[in-house]
């Protein structure tokens, strides 16, 4: 053999050996929780909600699944236990649309929970790609097929993620471990802390009605406006409704759905009033629309929270157009315990036409 083929084979033995010490080492530590929940060390967990829930709806006993968007992520786990006392999992991802949701959720209705929980809104069910061209989410991890488990184990990220966990049970390396600048990435130790605002977290600077108001400023900017109209298009969130959510609920009829429609700030609809009124026409279609099919089926129940006055006409509460504070958190979970504002098959449009008095009659006074 010559000396140019011996370096190759040794190359590609060293290359060999380093991808199996790598999938060994994964498959003992096994980071995502993916195949058994955390024996022998301290379990943590990333703040990539996409690639986490695959772990998540594995490792841990829930009966109730609680979903949403940006909107739903800074709920804690603990907060909805003790308000709607159940056992519940938050599986709410940022940005996230309709085919993610029901794909991440049908992964978790595998594990019979009783309810699930979920934040919708009109902007969820716009046009996406298909689950298996959707970049951010890891399809393959959920369904633990040959790829994503052979993605899994051969993964260098996820073994030096395998590494740090085991190197958290020596003490001097914890500090490291938390540095912001470290490269570990599995760094929340408590499943409540995923993705929730922590103690000490400044609400008044993050949340108040200037920020408020900036953001509407922004947002009807003629020069940006035209993003309030992106996607809306009634025959296609009918459909993708229809798919992602119908489907779900006819598919599980022993599993109770409370849907809700978050509390958006006044702002949010005064925007699309004065900058985009026929794209807030098509909400208040697609709103009609989902109401009448909701109230349809005997487990699954449409909270709408978006005329609740005390609190989206309070723009203290929010640290844009849409995004409520923590204290609207609780008090979303509280509303979602009393029922008081569930859309009954009676009169499914009773709530919308709040909201339609409540868009037509505001006006946004000037900033002193």
């Amino acid at each position: 053999m010559s000396p140019a083929a011996k370096n190759l084979l040794r190359l590609l033995s060293a290359s060999g050996l380093i991808l199996l010490t790598a999938a060994a080492l994964n498959f003992a530590v096994d980071p995502l929780q993916l195949f058994r929940p955390a024996r022998f060390y301290t379990a943590a967990y990333s703040p990539d909600g996409r690639m986490q829930n695959a772990g998540l709806i594995r490792s841990q006993d829930f009966d109730t699944v609680f979903m949403g968007t940006s909107l739903a992520i800074h709920f804690r786990q603990s907060d909805i236990d003790r308000l709607l006392g159940v056992k519940s999992l938050k599986l709410a991802m940022t940005g996230s649309n309709s085919r993610e949701q029901s794909f991440v959720l049908a992964a978790a209705l595998d594990r019979r929970p009783k309810r699930v929980i979920w934040q919708i809104d009109d902007w969820i069910f716009r046009d996406a790609p298909d689950i298996d061209h959707d970049v951010y989410l890891p399809a393959d991890l959920y369904r633990r097929n040959a790829r994503g488990v052979a993605g899994y184990l051969f993964s260098g990220a996820m073994a030096r993620e395998s590494f740090w966990m085991l190197a958290r049970a020596i003490g001097p390396l914890q500090k490291t471990v938390a540095l912001p600048e470290s490269p570990i990435k599995f760094t929340i130790l408590d499943v409540d802390d995923i993705n929730a605002l922590q103690p000490g977290f400044d609400v008044a600077s993050a949340y108040n009605a200037g920020k408020a108001k900036a953001a509407f400023a922004s947002i009807t900017d003629p020069a940006r406006s035209a993003f309030l109209a992106e996607g809306y298009d009634y025959a296609a969130m009918v459909r993708n409704f229809e798919r992602d959510a119908v489907g779900l609920i006819a598919g599980h009829p022993a599993v109770r759905f409370d849907l809700y429609l978050p509390a958006y700030s006044i702002l949010q609809w005064v925007a699309m009033r004065d900058a985009a009124p026929a794209t807030l026409q098509v909400v208040y279609d697609f709103s009609c629309y989902i109401a009448r099919r909701l109230t349809a089926f005997p487990n699954a129940h449409l909270h709408d929270f978006r005329a609740v006055r005390e609190i989206t006409h309070d723009l203290n509460n929010y640290g844009d157009v849409i995004h409520h504070s923590p204290t609207v958190d609780l008090k979303v979970l509280s509303w979602l315990a009393s029922g008081d504002y569930i859309v009954r098959p009676e009169a499914p449009a009773a709530s919308l036409e709040r909201l339609k008095a409540q868009v037509a009659a505001y006006r946004l006074e000037p900033s002193r």
